[in-house]
């Protein structure tokens, strides 16, 4: 990040590139080849030298939105994916290989679940443990051991992964510490702050918040050593070590799996991304408001949200966080109301699966996305019939807060 502010340093990154004509976003590279004067010169892109040859492995409109990804976290680099789940496949199979051993956290998304058992299914072991503590993880690890990974937000439960100690642990024993910050956003909170190797981030969510383009993204944040990394392939280590690990994500993640970020979505996405810090400043005191006027429901069991000092790792968010919580909150209906039935009353609130849009949403989690873990998982997870996922997003609060109060009546 430069000398400016976080919104003024996004806003003005494709022109500050030297965008053509002077225009202030990059424009859309629909292009699927790029053709060289000297062959020289496309042999030269193919052995390692920037610049761009076939739109699978990149173009200069998803270059920029990378550009503006790396600047949020203050990386090294970043490489972007068509959805965020190409991301997370790409960072596990491109950098774990059979035998290797993965600590995980147990507080994660059921698509993130479902991707490490077939990952398991492969030959990775990997362990799930109570990220909360860093104990936990240190007590997991093995000789073979390579890589942790943790949410710095859960979902849908919001626990909060003792995020800086665990960076501080992987350090000082060589592993790689990958973070999703999809929910804090590089605005609430940086994965370079707390030790993470890699950060990952589902562009889809908040950074490109209007839900109308998906798209997934890695980012370097410099702090780990690649050189002693030993799943690094012989032809990528060259140059740089610090380069070693995206070179290789980009190269078997883009180029040999093909999940490669289209530059119409990767235009949305970076405009979108030039709101971020409005949108998240409006969708965390919505959510804080709800949040506390739930709380305080006779109907309502149990609201999960960080602002709240009453979650378990309250301390932690306000320390992370910046005193910001975050839009998502997870809410447990009394056990007399039938989910199904409130969720129809709802006439605000829309009922999709998603996260981080401008709109609130919201969807019974056992019946939907932990609907395949089955009921022995989702008891262990804290998850009930009743568990309801809200992400919370920029409408007027009075308009939200009646919502609720109508659909509990």
């Amino acid at each position: 990040m430069n000398k400016n502010g976080f919104t003024t340093t996004i806003v003005h990154a494709d022109r500050r590139a030297n965008t053509e004509f002077g225009a202030v976003h990059t424009p859309l590279h629909p292009s699927s080849e790029y053709a060289f004067a000297d062959s020289r010169e496309l042999t030269a892109v193919f052995q390692g030298k920037p610049g761009f040859t076939y739109a699978r492995q990149g173009t200069p409109t998803t270059a920029a939105l990378e550009n503006k990804i790396t600047q949020m976290e203050g990386g090294t680099g970043t490489v972007s994916f068509a959805t965020g789940m190409a991301a997370l496949t790409a960072i596990f199979f491109t950098l774990l290989k059979a035998g290797d051993h993965l600590i995980c956290s147990h507080h994660i998304f059921g698509n993130t679940n479902s991707l490490l058992a077939t990952l398991a299914g492969l030959g990775v072991e990997v362990s799930y443990v109570d990220a909360t503590h860093v104990s936990n993880v240190a007590a997991a690890l093995r000789p073979e051991t390579r890589m942790v990974f943790t949410e710095s937000l859960a979902n849908p439960g919001t626990q909060i992964a003792d995020l800086k100690a665990i960076g501080d642990w992987c350090r000082e024993h060589g592993v790689a510490y990958v973070v999703d910050g999809t929910l804090t956003t590089p605005l609430l909170c940086r994965g370079k702050d707390v030790g993470a190797s890699l950060i990952f981030n589902s562009l889809s969510k908040h950074i490109g918040g209007h839900g109308n383009a998906l798209g997934g993204a890695v980012t370097d944040t410099g702090l780990y050593d690649w050189s002693q990394y030993p799943n690094i392939a012989e032809p990528y280590r060259k140059g740089k070590p610090a380069t070693w690990g995206l070179t290789q994500i980009k190269k078997k993640g883009l180029r040999d799996m093909g999940g490669t970020l289209s530059s119409d979505a990767a235009h949305r996405l970076a405009v979108g991304a030039e709101t971020l810090a409005l949108r998240m400043e409006r969708i965390c005191a919505n959510a804080l408001a709800l949040a506390q006027y739930l709380t305080e429901h006779a109907r309502v069991v149990k609201v999960h949200y960080p602002g709240l000092p009453s979650h378990p790792q309250h301390e932690r968010a306000t320390a992370l966080f910046q005193r910001r919580y975050g839009g998502l909150m997870g809410i447990e209906l009394a056990p007399d109301i039938d989910a199904f039935e409130f969720l129809n009353r709802l006439r605000v609130l829309a009922l999709a699966t998603h996260l981080g849009d401008n709109r609130t949403l919201v969807l019974p989690v056992a019946h939907t996305i932990y609907y395949e873990m089955g009921a022995q998982r989702r008891a262990e997870m804290g998850i009930s019939d009743n568990f309801l996922r809200v992400s919370i997003g920029i409408e007027d609060f009075e308009d939200l807060r009646a919502d609720f109060e109508q659909a509990l009546a």
